[in-house]
């Protein structure tokens, strides 16, 4: 009787878990769908044709259509594509070029600030330590745009305010604030490694570069995606700097200057660009997705 009861609780519990899993999985779907829905639109946008005109910006009949008062339909074409890298009122290839330069560079020497900064913090014991973590702390709770102002005619005096190096400098200038994740990371490998290799004659140079770094290849990942995706999609900052210069544009500006004043003409080009823009940090992520969760979950554990 005993073992009867039992079954049927064991029996009642494994069906609630399965219940509970099913609708978990239901929420995630229902929520996936819906996070994808925009992409879908902005995709299904890109590939079709406009009629431009004064009373009929665009028609379509495809993609959810938000301009439907032409009386012609649309065409699944990859002219706007085409005509993103051969319009030269539009020189998208020139804005996609500078956002690379600038997301590389910065990404680089972001990455390896942070994760030097991150190290000396993490590893290191000397006095003033604590307070320049409370003052990063502080200072952190400040948004950049604050001192855009000032940032810029800085920039003029040093006469950097026309060029795209003037965003790489801005970027990477207060880079070793975001030094949190990676020190968490950094206070979960054991410090008996350190101890070793300093009582067999190494220094902490060895300790960083031999120890250190080939054991914390996620949150190296992770500081390099982020300092990359950072900005690949700024716009305040890059549109102040640029002062109207189509030519030191980063995509996000110059997409925002293309469907902001020209948006009847433009759209569908617009979602062609944005689809365009969004290729490589996609393909960053899926392939290195497994780094990236690690880097976050190994990060947290300790600040």
């Amino acid at each position: 009787m005993a073992k009867m009861i039992s079954q049927k609780k064991y029996r009642s519990q494994k069906s609630i878990k399965i219940t509970k899993q099913i609708i978990t999985y239901i929420f995630l779907v229902v929520l996936s769908i819906i996070w994808l829905i925009p992409f879908a639109y902005l995709l299904g946008q890109s590939f079709i044709s406009m009629t431009a005109g004064p009373q009929a910006p665009y028609s379509a009949t495809l993609f959810f259509p938000i301009f439907p008062n032409g009386d012609n339909p649309g065409n699944a074409t990859f002219d706007n594509y085409i005509a993103l890298f051969t319009d030269p009122n539009f020189p998208f290839f020139t804005w996609w070029l500078n956002t690379l330069i600038i997301a590389v560079i910065t990404s680089v020497v972001q990455t390896i600030l942070v994760l030097l900064t991150a190290y000396a913090l993490s590893r290191l014991r000397f006095k003033g330590r604590k307070a320049i973590m409370n003052m990063i702390l502080i200072i952190g709770m400040f948004p950049g745009f604050l001192g855009m102002i000032i940032n810029y005619f800085i920039l003029q005096l040093l006469g950097m305010s026309g060029s795209i190096f003037s965003l790489i400098l801005l970027y990477i200038a207060g880079s070793a604030m975001n030094y949190y994740i990676a020190k968490g990371f950094f206070d979960t490998i054991s410090k008996s490694l350190d101890e070793a290799v300093l009582i067999d004659g190494g220094t902490n140079n060895t300790v960083f570069w031999r120890i250190i770094l080939p054991l914390s290849k996620p949150i190296i990942v992770y500081t390099i995606l982020i300092s990359f995706t950072s900005p690949w999609g700024d716009y305040m900052m890059a549109a102040y700097l640029a002062q109207g210069n189509r030519n030191l544009f980063n995509v996000a500006v110059g997409l925002q200057q293309m469907v902001g004043i020209y948006a009847s003409e433009y759209f569908t080009r617009f979602c062609a660009g944005g689809v365009f823009v969004s290729i490589p940090i996609m393909i960053l992520f899926f392939v290195l997705q497994r780094y990236y969760v690690e880097g976050i979950a190994g990060g947290a554990v300790k600040g």
